[in-house]
Parts: C-alpha cells; sequence; structure tokens
C-alpha cells in the first residue's frame, strides 16, 4: 500500500530525538490527455491542471469544488525528489528499527495506551485487531497523533500527479481527495498530511479514506484530521480487519536457527507448518515452543548475520500497509514492546551499509546479466531481487540468505 509519513518523523528523531504508507489499491487510473507539458515547473503544472480540469469534471467533481480546491497550486520539487528517494527502502534494518522502536517512542506509546484505554477496547472488541497494534501504526505513522503532517493533500498530489513517474496513481488519489472535500468531511485548509497525500493520524491515502474510514464517534463525519484520534484509529482498526487479520495470531518472532540450517529456505516464498519447522530446529530466542499460527515463513532481513524472524499471516496483512519489510518489522516489534515485551536480542551486522540507488540497479543489472533474473531494475529490493541474490549466492557456494550486500555487488562486478 505505500509511502510514509514515518521516515520523516523518524530522520527528525535521530536528529533532535512514509514518507506516508500507501496504503490503498492504486483507485482510478485516468488517462494523462493530449496536453504535453514540460516536468518540473510550474508553468508546466498549471498547463496539466487545464487538462486535469476536464478530466475530474468527467469524474463527478463539481467546478465550485475544483475552483476552491485547485485556485494557489504550486509546483514544488522538494516533493519529487522524496517520491526518488523512499527512505524506508534505503535504510538498513537496524537504523531503521534503532529510531522506530526505540524507548522514545515505546514511552509515548505505553502512555497513549492508558490515555485511551476505553477508545482501544472499544475498537479491538468491534474489529478484532488487537490495540497494541493499531497503536503501533497511530505511533509510526504520526508519533500518536503529535506530528500529522502539515503539507496541503491537495497541492501535494497535484504536483506528484504532473509528475510522470506514477502520474495515474496519484491522479486517481487526487481525485479521491477532491471527493471527500465535495463529500464535506473536512475543509481544504485542514486536509493536510505527508508529501505523498497520505492524512491524519494513521496516514490514510484519500482512496483509502473511501474504502475503510468509519465514523466510530459518531458524529455524523468520518473525520481523521482532527486532534479526536476515534475515526482514524477505528479506521486502521477497520483496514486491517479487511485485509485478513487473525487476532490473537502473532505477527512473527524472533528465533534462533540450528547449526547447518538450510539458508535457501528463509524466504516469504517458503511457507511450512509451525510444526515443520520445530522439527528443523528453529525455537523462539526467547524460549519456550512456537506458537501455532498456521503456515510460517523465516525471515532475514539483515541476512544470516542478523536477527531472524518466523512470520505469520499477520505479516502479510501488515504489509498491505506499507510493503517495506523494515516497516512490517518495525510495527510488529513496537506492538510487542508496548505489551511489555523485551527487544530484540540478536545482533546485527552494524559494519555493513545499505547500497545507495544506483548500486541497488546495478546489482539488479549485473544479477540478471549473469543469468539471475532480476525482474527488472527499480533500485528496490523485493522478493524479485531476493530470490535472485539467493540463486547467486547458492550457485557460488555462498550463503543463500538473499541479502543484497555491497559485498554482493562486488563479487558480481
Amino acid at each position: 500500500m505505500r509511502v510514509s509519513l514515518v521516515f520523516a518523523m523518524i530522520l527528525a528523531l535521530a536528529q533532535s530525538a512514509g514518507a506516508q504508507s500507501l496504503n490503498t489499491s492504486e483507485g482510478t487510473a485516468l488517462p494523462q490527455g493530449d496536453i504535453q507539458v514540460d516536468q518540473g515547473s510550474q508553468a508546466g503544472l498549471e498547463a496539466w491542471l487545464t487538462g486535469f480540469r476536464d478530466r475530474a469534471r468527467a469524474a463527478g467533481i463539481p467546478a465550485q469544488t475544483l475552483d476552491l480546491a485547485l485556485r494557489d497550486l504550486r509546483f514544488d520539487a522538494d516533493l519529487i525528489k522524496k517520491d526518488r528517494n523512499q527512505s524506508e527502502f534505503t535504510k538498513t534494518i537496524w537504523d531503521y528499527l534503532d529510531t522506530a522502536v526505540s524507548d522514545d517512542r515505546v514511552v509515548p506509546g505505553v502512555k497513549a495506551l492508558k490515555r485511551h484505554a476505553d477508545l482501544f477496547a472499544r475498537i479491538e472488541a468491534e474489529f478484532g485487531v488487537e490495540k497494541e497494534v493499531v497503536a503501533a501504526i497511530w505511533g509510526l505513522e504520526s508519533a500518536y497523533g503529535t506530528f500529522r503532517g502539515t503539507v496541503p493533500t491537495i497541492n501535494a498530489l497535484a504536483t506528484l500527479s504532473y509528475d510522470a513517474r506514477r502520474a495515474a496513481f496519484f491522479e486517481g488519489q487526487l481525485i479521491a481527495a477532491l471527493k471527500i472535500l465535495h463529500n464535506g468531511d473536512v475543509t481544504p485548509a485542514a486536509m493536510q498530511g505527508s508529501w505523498a497525500g497520505a492524512m491524519g493520524h494513521t496516514q490514510f491515502m484519500p482512496g483509502s479514506w473511501w474504502e475503510f474510514a468509519v465514523d466510530f464517534d459518531g458524529d455524523g463525519k468520518r473525520n481523521i484530521w482532527g486532534d479526536d484520534p476515534a475515526d482514524a484509529l477505528a479506521s486502521t482498526a477497520n483496514y486491517l480487519r479487511h485485509w485478513g487479520w487473525t487476532k490473537g495470531q502473532p505477527w512473527g518472532l524472533e528465533v534462533t536457527l540450528p547449526k547447518g540450517f538450510d539458508y535457501d529456505q528463509t524466504t516469504e516464498r517458503v511457507r511450512k507448518p509451525v510444526a515443520d519447522w520445530a522439527a528443523l530446529g528453529v525455537r523462539p530466542m526467547a524460549g519456550g515452543d512456537l506458537p501455532d499460527g498456521g503456515l510460517a515463513s523465516v525471515l532475514l532481513p539483515g541476512g544470516a548475520r542478523g536477527a531472524a524472524f518466523l512470520i505469520f499471516s499477520n505479516f502479510q496483512v501488515i504489509e498491505r500497509y506499507n510493503t517495506a519489510d523494515a516497516y512490517v518489522i518495525a510495527v510488529g516489534h513496537l506492538a510487542d514492546r508496548l505489551r511489555g515485551g523485551p527487544p530484540i536480542k540478536a545482533t546485527w551486522p552494524r559494519e555493513l551499509r545499505a547500497l545507495a540507488q544506483d548500486e541497488r540497479k546495478e546489482l539488479q543489472t549485473r544479477l540478471t546479466q549473469a543469468g539471475f533474473d532480476a525482474k527488472g531494475v527499480d533500485g528496490r529490493i523485493g522478493p524479485n531481487t531476493i530470490a535472485a541474490v539467493k540463486a547467486w549466492q547458492k550457485a557460488n557456494g555462498r550463503i543463500p540468505d538473499g541479502y543484497a550486500s555491497l559485498e554482493v555487488l562486488q563479487a558480481l562486478r
């Protein structure tokens, strides 16, 4: 689903103490029209708006709403730069978690759960999603409502719709945002959020608002923007429920792997019954027995020298909110910490650095050229690239943990 405001907060916290999740389907992919514009200028944005008005009117947006919402829009080049370099996909997992699940995130979260105990209890009873999970998303997305974003949503979505890279997606979101304004649930001035158009306490994209937002406080509006978090938190629980959240099942847990473990099995694509993993010697880091949560996979987000996690179907549900493994693990681990669980115990290979975007693209290119198809060159290390790295490692007598390291890139060179 996703880009997140969370990382803007994480970077700010790292300096003193997102890009919002695209937590929605892509919505209506609208045609871009015949107008040719020069990308990257105020004049280009204004020319683009001329054609967009016609498409918006055809999508049912009244002229009065368009006049109010689209006046005085400014091209924002900084938003384009952020869209090109989303931090959740470029930081190491340990750097991400150091801030995302720090004491500065845990302590306020425990207080928020106590302060809104009745609200969280009602949401958990209504939607069947544990309060700590909802609170963890709230904490990552807006620091429990204290940093909901100040970027005007319409301006952000218009700039990103005008930009060519993901124009169809963002234009669909812009149409959805304009329909929210026409619906009267929020004013243009109050419709603010992250650089990518995500809004409110838990950073819903406009398309997600239409599909999943609920009026939990009963005031007749689905208000995710105001100081009262009730509607936003309930909407998040509704979102997770829709995508198949199973109450009582863990998202995952830290585990130890036995000596001689077959690292070729460490991927989301390999799913086994918990009993099979136990038979192979996989054990909870905290001791005891593995939970019976159905089919599970072993994930190594930092490679064979980092922490190992046994993940369940709820992991994929959180993934609907944000596809980055770092984000999903952060939500799950923060939820565990909010209910009193321990920090991650395993060490990380902190001497390693994350690959730069050009290096990630080079890695994908070289893997494919070597006969290990990465299924494209986009600079993002997803399941296809991980599978290609694993295949290359296995063919070259290395531990097939799928970790896209500088060492792998240098060997391919």
